[in-house]
């Protein structure tokens, strides 16, 4: 009996040391702190526009707060998260932003089912810490494009890359330079936002600006 349940205790171990991302209960629950926007629009175009949550693969449609040490690995800070996951985080902070710009009639997420005349699709590719000298950089990169509802047109396409470097590897000011971070680009977003149409569509645009790793 002894030996079966050293066995299983055995297989147990084995089986956790094996995840690529142990998911320990995170203990502290980090959020974006409001939208802040020294932005504003010349006018209130008259369209109403609808912000779908980005599209993510893993590990980005995930909580956990990530850092890229190397090209090719990825890693969680450990006993912390994000509010909710990733994705949602970027949606509410743009919904935020581009309201508080007053570039358009209304601006709702996806989970209002009123009707609108465009959309804002996006694709979240970066969301992480990497490499700094001597802290670490926040990277957040999001493919965008604005679509017309009724005719399903693509009105305007721009790929956004903000990186700010933070002032100490503190997961504090970490998440404050994401906070920051999150900020520029958000405003980016509304700034080319509240343009589409008006003056043609954009190309890329870019913007540069230690806790324990698991």
């Amino acid at each position: 009996m002894i030996r079966k349940l050293t066995l299983c205790a055995s297989i147990l171990v084995l089986l956790h040391g094996c995840s690529v991302f142990p998911n320990p209960e995170a203990r502290r629950v980090m959020d974006f702190s409001a939208a802040t926007v020294d932005y504003q629009a010349n006018e209130r175009r008259p369209f109403s526009l609808r912000v779908d949550t980005p599209y993510a693969s893993d590990p980005f449609n995930g909580s956990r707060i990530l850092a890229k040490p190397t090209p090719w690995e990825f890693r969680i800070y450990e006993e912390v998260r994000w509010r909710d996951t990733i994705p949602v985080i970027v949606r509410d902070l743009l919904v935020q932003t581009l309201r508080k710009a007053k570039g358009f009639e209304s601006v709702v997420s996806e989970t209002n089912p009123v009707d609108t005349d465009w959309t804002l699709i996006s694709e979240l590719s970066a969301f992480h810490t990497e490499n700094g000298r001597p802290t670490p950089a926040i990277l957040i990169e999001l493919h965008s494009q604005i679509v017309a509802n009724r005719s399903r047109e693509k009105l305007c396409t721009r790929t956004f890359s903000v990186m700010e470097i933070s002032p100490t590897g503190d997961i504090e000011a970490i998440v404050q330079t994401f906070n920051r971070t999150g900020a520029a680009m958000a405003r980016d977003v509304a700034a080319w936002a509240s343009q589409c149409g008006a003056s043609g569509d954009s190309a890329a645009g870019k913007r540069s600006g230690q806790a324990a790793l698991r």
